[in-house]
């Protein structure tokens, strides 16, 4: 798999933000909020089946459960969501002025939703470990339909959001690129599972079934590095007892 491979999926997103930008400036005076709705929750039932397919790819059921208990832990102890949200409400302040929709917070504003959350990161790492496009193309859709009602409010400035989506995801997704030889198969296809049961509470949130603080289960992602290996050291060692 070459490097553009890899970054297929990114590009597409960044089409999709483009896209919907366009059309959203198009539009000018925004979409139908009962429309916007459908068409989220439609897209909430397509983010439960990418996150179901997707987690049945795992090996390692301890693995899969060690590393949500412990990145939840982690995550819930840092409370990233809360400091993620500080630093949207901090741009936020910093580049809204006397009610006023400026260039900057649009950028800000929808560089934030675009690129903070577990699709970004999990969609970037598959595409960049395995070349599967799948979740960022579903994140493309969900996209193009916010750069749409956010363009048709906050204006130009959103338009340039797609820079930060081709820096951020394409950054990652080439960086699981390059690491990618060094992972064993069954590290991978961990990582992938506990993603896509993050990707599972996404579409919960996404059709308000549930409000799941998203973000503070991101660490459990990464820890299949180091599990999957303790876990193959330590069965090894039990099997020599034996």
């Amino acid at each position: 798999m070459g490097i553009f491979s890899a970054l297929t999926g990114t590009l597409v997103n960044v089409g999709t933000v483009l896209l919907g930008s366009i059309v959203g400036l198009c539009l000018g005076k925004g979409l139908p909020d009962r429309i916007g709705k459908a068409l989220l929750a439609a897209l909430g039932f397509c983010t439960l089946y990418i996150g179901v397919t997707g987690c049945l790819d795992g090996r390692n059921t301890l693995v899969i459960i060690l590393s949500l208990v412990i990145g939840t832990a982690i995550g819930e102890g840092i409370d990233l969501d809360r400091h993620i949200n500080r630093l949207g409400e901090f741009f936020e302040k910093k580049f809204s002025h006397d009610g006023k929709v400026s260039i900057a917070q649009g950028f800000v504003t929808a560089s934030l939703v675009f690129c903070v959350g577990a699709m970004t990161i999990v969609g970037s790492l598959n595409s960049g470990l395995t070349g599967d496009h799948t979740m960022l193309y579903a994140k493309a859709c969900l996209d193009l339909i916010s750069a749409t009602v956010f363009a048709s409010t906050l204006g130009l400035g959103v338009t340039l959001s797609a820079a930060f989506v081709l820096v951020l995801q394409g950054g990652i997704a080439l960086l699981a690129h390059l690491v990618a030889p060094l992972l064993s198969a069954a590290v991978i296809a961990d990582m992938t599972a506990v993603g896509s049961i993050l990707i599972i509470g996404l579409g919960l949130n996404l059709l308000g079934v549930a409000k799941l603080k998203i973000m503070n289960f991101v660490p459990a992602i990464f820890l299949p590095l180091a599990l999957c290996p303790l876990y193959d050291l330590i069965a090894g060692w039990l099997a020599g007892l034996v």
